[in-house]
């Protein structure tokens, strides 16, 4: 099992959570079901991500990793949807949608090192 309070990926989507919720507090960006359906997909990246690293198995952990990766590309469509609405302006998304990018991108590095690992266990038991 993981300790997913000292992984850097989740403090990332943390850290990002937390600049959503700022974005979605402004008054003039009142629009309700696109606002709740950003907030749940933002939670959902940091929440799967701390939930995998406490399953059993590491096989486990890759599954939330890939359901975290996809609350991030589902994100990213729905700040490009904010600002082509005119809820939001490109300076308040463009960033947001730079630290998604990173953020999946430590997310596919993560992967990569778990599958190398669960290679190297499986070469080791044939």
């Amino acid at each position: 099992m993981h300790q997913f309070e000292k992984l850097k990926i989740r403090q990332k989507a943390m850290d990002l959570t937390e600049k959503i919720y700022m974005l979605c507090i402004e008054p003039s960006n009142e629009k309700y079901n696109l606002i709740l359906q950003l907030k749940k997909s933002a939670t959902s990246i940091p929440s799967s991500i701390s939930e995998g690293s406490r399953k059993y198995s590491d096989l486990e952990f890759l599954h939330f990793l890939s359901i975290a990766n996809g609350s991030a590309y589902e994100l990213i469509n729905q700040l490009n949807i904010f600002e082509r609405v005119g809820i939001a302006k490109g300076e308040n998304t463009k960033p947001l949608i730079n630290e998604l990018v990173e953020i999946s991108n430590m997310n596919f590095s993560l992967q990569k090192s778990i599958r190398e690992k669960l290679k190297k266990i499986s070469n080791l038991n044939t």
